[in-house]
């Protein structure tokens, strides 16, 4: 019986044709990874100090709000500006081509987003300042000297520490930088007159769609290397009423 014909072996693709699919390939997880799970960024501002340093480069991760997830008290989130927050320096993002590709598969940071403490999700009745110039959220006064800049100053500089009760909107956030009196954050665009016809309540407030994500990491530079966690304090916040 005559053996069976040896079968013909595969031919190799050339090495060049090789390479170029596989960077492809990386190209495309890079994407996929990039919409679906983390991103990088950078710290547009001074307003997140000391913690969050200006050109600071983070890692967001978009998982955490995936299905019934949203924004809780205390974590660290990117946002896309709500309205005309930023200027345009901090909104243009990287100029040259190389970067701008990079930007593209979420390979460098982005610009065009915020950075900001989750301090009111919706529900919550927000206001400032007690006898010693703490936030209260539903009536619980926090201390915040774990992560906020230190001053002689109180929680809420930018209203001249005369945040009015506020009540957080469904679908809504409020926000504030750690550096308080350097962060124009939620109360530095609120109505200076709640009763103005031309200033809609939610004015200085975040729309939850605009979250990307929570800052998950701080990666550069390296020997800043650090994780981020949502601070204790916020752990003893009452459920709204």
């Amino acid at each position: 019986m005559p053996s069976p014909a040896p079968k013909a072996k595969r031919k190799a693709l050339p090495v060049w044709l090789e390479s170029i699919l596989l960077l492809v390939l990386a190209l495309v997880l890079a994407v996929v990874i990039k919409a679906f799970f983390v991103q990088a960024f950078y710290i547009p501002s001074e307003s997140m100090e000391p913690g969050l340093i200006k050109n600071d480069r983070i890692l967001v991760q978009k998982v955490s709000y995936w299905g019934s997830g949203t924004p809780e008290r205390g974590d660290v989130v990117v946002f896309k500006d709500p309205d005309n927050w930023l200027s345009f320096t901090e909104e243009s993002g990287p100029s040259n081509i190389f970067s701008k590709a990079l930007t593209k598969v979420g390979l460098y940071p982005t610009g065009g987003h915020l950075v900001k403490r989750v301090i009111g999700i919706p529900g919550d009745t927000v206001e400032c300042c007690d006898s010693e110039g703490r936030l209260s959220i539903n009536g619980q006064p926090i201390d915040e000297s774990e992560y906020i800049a230190q001053s002689d100053g109180c929680a809420a500089p930018m209203v001249q520490c005369k945040l009015r009760p506020t009540t957080i909107p469904d679908g809504y956030l409020l926000v504030m930088g750690d550096n308080r009196e350097h962060s124009a954050d939620s109360t530095a665009h609120m109505c200076r007159n709640p009763k103005a016809e031309q200033c809609p309540p939610t004015r200085g407030l975040v729309p939850i769609e605009n979250v990307v994500g929570k800052v998950w990491a701080l990666i550069w530079p390296a020997n800043r290397f650090d994780k981020l966690s949502r601070p204790e304090v916020f752990e003893d916040v009452p459920d709204p009423q």
